[in-house]
């Protein structure tokens, strides 16, 4: 199975599939071709297969649709396709022969856009990979199969994630609403708002319909949870079983007749939802992401059953790469929800931190959900800059604004100036978090002050307090724009130069008397490459010793000190039934509270980070390649373009490596910042290993001097593994550190060793003549090259 074929199985909510398509072998090819017969045998779930049939009618639609338009603009010719993942076969005369390739034409009046270059390029490699497949030459069978690697890398599109938090109330229904300018689109009427719920907001690319994909917790999470309820869980067992909920037990909990709107749930699938209208689809929603006991049609609310609603609108190019998730402010005790929550939280580029305006610099609730969540985003995620929104600017206090004088603001209008104030708090407030400047700098942070109710007003055409400006909804949309367009442009720059590169492989492979021109570069190359690992070898031994020292000093400041944490925790100011309950909620959630941003194996784990935040952000920086590693790697060189100047009878197989240098080093930095979060976290997830024992023993006790008993249990535990648990702890985050360093090392050696052994040892004259396609797509390579960047 292919990335292709996990990535849509994952999209259609069957990621439960993967194993079984994967053991099948199917792959893009032949998931475009499977037939009914085939989907029974792989798939014998009714609800499932009914789902999967849908969207492989869809894909299979949308494949076929580029090459139906083709054929309408001319008669004559080969069928083409826009998509790099439709490869049907070119149709042939009734002699069987193959038609010739359509001449294209390049008269052009100016620069293409980026868009149009990179459809062309697409158009252009189906072409290419459909001239291959008629090719019955097993000599160029590796270039065939090299093919389907460069589309299947270069068709992956991971999209950016902009993570919006805020407590309830403070205004991000109305806030996303405004952005994709859709009135009330997510629910915003008054009610109890499930913070459990993740939200995500997309571009529908598919068709032009309002989606949403829903998917569940595991329904034997949920069967463990009913069996472990306690008095906090009243609320959510009411949710879903109604006044029934005290009769319910483990035993009838997973009754059919509870779960008749969502038997999806009860087959661990998900459930989607598709709709004409915004409206439609919204109404449809509620009951899955709220609890509202006004809304008297429903009977049932599902929002304790669901991990994640991600829901997709129609022409919306803000989000044609940018994905809003509305997330919550400290995890879940849910197992699968926090697992996720994790991987969210980790890989927004940007967070939105959602706040009420008149109380912006001084909400502790906001400045708690950015400090608890700065380790998930800052050091151990990729996230690159913070926005603090305030919200409600048309309901702004501006009683002590009336006797303040401000001589070096003359602006007349108060609320702008009480906006402006806000701003300046909020950087100062910014400024005197230690916690979170840990991971990041100043320059992180940007204050909006925005008012949606006020610019959807003006959407509608109804008389508004604020100009459109003043309200900054625009401001934020600009922002996405950019973040859309900048990632719109990576892709097409990665594109188009992997296309280019790997043209000029196979026209190089078509020439004649380069033997030993061929002979010396790959020598040479060879040679330029042990050299260049040999530079990074040296950066990461020096990087992993450096951790080392210092992660050495963190376990001695670590068990010197652990007691005194442990007991500072365990005897709060708050007491009795009131810290009873929230010990009882961190011993069965191992060690965090899913309500409040409470977390006893980052306390325990503090020294660790400590000793190493200032530098882990130096050296695997969010923002930039300002590090010793990404500089060794940017600065990497094969040396191609003197070589290129030396031996011009191999010009475009050391363009092919050029090429394919770019495309690895693009492929590192990612790697980095994927993996490196993995590293981080690996501190306080042993920690937490270490505990759980500890928590395990604790959660047993109940009724009169228990918490006494959890206290004692705890400090116990604690007591007997802190000689161990703390150079576990940082040995397992070194070995990590090893595992990236030498990962680093081995993509960059054998993706260029295979690609040097490629190019310079094929030599087929057979190969077919793609000298057009080259002349056209190298012409669209220079022309992004050329462009200055923004």
């Amino acid at each position: 199975m292919d990335d292709f074929v996990r990535n849509k199985l994952t999209e259609w909510g069957l990621s439960d599939l993967r194993e079984k398509f994967k053991d099948e072998g199917i792959d893009k090819e032949s998931l475009l071709r499977l037939e009914d017969h085939h989907i029974d045998s792989l798939i014998p779930k009714k609800i499932q297969r009914a789902k999967f049939t849908k969207h492989l009618k869809l894909l299979k639609e949308e494949s076929k649709k580029p090459c139906q338009e083709a054929e309408d603009v001319s008669n004559a010719g080969p069928s083409t396709s826009n998509s790099m993942f439709f490869k049907g076969k070119r149709r042939s005369d009734p002699q069987g022969k193959q038609p010739p390739t359509k001449k294209r034409k390049n008269n052009r009046n100016g620069p293409l856009s980026d868009a149009n270059i990179h459809s062309s390029v697409k158009e252009i490699m189906s072409d290419v990979y459909d001239k291959l497949k008629q090719e019955n030459q097993t000599s160029i069978q590796p270039f065939i199969d090299f093919l389907k690697t460069k589309i299947d890398e270069l068709g992956v599109n991971k999209r950016e994630l902009v993570g919006v938090f805020g407590r309830t109330g403070a205004g991000k229904s109305y806030l996303l609403n405004a952005i994709i300018e859709m009135y009330n689109f997510l629910p915003t009427r008054v009610g109890k708002a499930c913070t459990s719920v993740m939200i995500k907001v997309e571009a529908n690319t598919r068709n032009p319909k309002y989606e949403a994909e829903i998917e569940f917790i595991p329904k034997e999470e949920w069967s463990d949870e009913v069996e472990q309820q306690d008095t906090d869980d009243e609320e959510r067992l009411l949710a879903v079983y109604g006044k029934e909920w005290r009769n319910i037990s483990p035993k009838n909990c997973m009754d059919k007749k509870y779960f008749k709107e969502i038997l999806e749930f009860l087959d661990n699938a998900s459930k989607s939802l598709s709709c004409q209208s915004a409206e439609e689809l919204s109404a449809k929603l509620i009951q899955y992401i709220r609890s509202d006991s006004s809304e008297g049609t429903v009977k049932r609310w599902y929002w304790p059953l669901v991990k994640c609603v991600t829901v997709r609108v129609p022409n919306n190019p803000l989000l044609q790469h940018v994905t809003l998730v509305d997330l919550p402010g400290y995890g879940d005790r849910n197992k699968s929800r926090n697992k996720m929550w994790k991987e969210l939280v980790g890989s927004c580029s940007t967070v939105w931190i959602v706040t009420e305006i008149n109380r912006a610099g001084s909400d502790s609730g906001a400045w708690k959900i950015l400090e608890s969540a700065c380790s998930e985003i800052g050091n151990g995620g990729q996230c690159q800059q913070i926005h603090f929104i305030c919200t409600k600017t048309d309901q702004l206090d501006d009683s002590d604004e009336s006797n303040e004088s401000d001589e070096s603001d003359e602006c007349d209008d108060l609320v702008v100036k009480k906006c402006k104030k806000t701003k300046r708090q909020v950087l100062k407030e910014f400024k005197e978090q230690n916690n979170i400047k840990k991971h990041f700098s100043n320059d992180c942070l940007k204050v909006f002050t925005v008012s949606a109710k006020q610019f959807l007003k003006r959407k509608r055409s109804k008389p508004t307090t604020l100009q459109e400006e003043d309200t900054e909804i625009p401001a934020l949309q600009g922002f996405l724009k950019q973040l859309n367009d900048h990632h719109s442009e990576k892709l097409n720059d990665m594109y188009v130069c992997g296309a280019y590169g790997f043209l000029s492989l196979m026209q190089g492979a078509r020439s004649r008397d380069t033997a030993d021109a061929k002979t010396k570069v790959r020598s040479q190359l060879v040679e330029n490459l042990k050299s260049e690992l040999q530079k990074i070898k040296k950066t990461t031994e020096e990087t992993y010793e450096d951790f080392e020292k210092r992660l050495t000093k963190g376990v001695k400041n670590s068990e010197s000190s652990c007691d005194a944490t442990l007991k500072s925790f365990l005897n709060p100011d708050e007491g009795g039934r009131g810290f009873h309950r929230t010990l009882s909620c961190i011993v069965r959630n191992d060690g965090s509270h899913s309500k409040k941003p409470i977390n006893l194996n980052e306390m325990l784990s503090s020294k660790l980070t400590d000793s190493i935040d200032v530098e882990f952000r130096k050296t695997f920086p969010n923002k930039g390649k300002h590090s010793p590693i990404s500089e060794v790697i940017s600065t990497f060189s094969l040396d191609t373009e003197k070589l290129i100047e030396k031996y011009k009878d191999v010009e475009l197989q050391l363009i092919f490596l050029k090429t394919e240098e770019k495309q690895i080093k693009t492929k590192l930095h990612q790697i980095i910042r994927d993996e490196k979060r993995k590293v981080y976290s690996s501190l306080t997830e042993m920690i937490e290993e270490a505990m759980k024992d500890g928590y395990k023993e604790a959660r047993k006790f109940r009724g009169e001097g228990s918490l006494q008993k959890m206290r004692k249990k705890l400090e116990d535990h604690l007591h007997l593994s802190k000689n161990i648990m703390f150079k576990e702890a940082k040995d397992a985050m070194l070995q990590k550190l090893q595992n990236l360093m030498d990962k680093i090392q081995t993509e960059l050696e054998d993706h260029l060793n295979k690609s040097i052994e490629l190019s310079l040892k094929t030599d087929d004259h057979s190969i077919p003549d793609f000298s057009e396609e080259l002349e056209l797509v190298n012409k669209y390579y220079k022309d992004l090259k050329d462009r200055p960047n923004e």
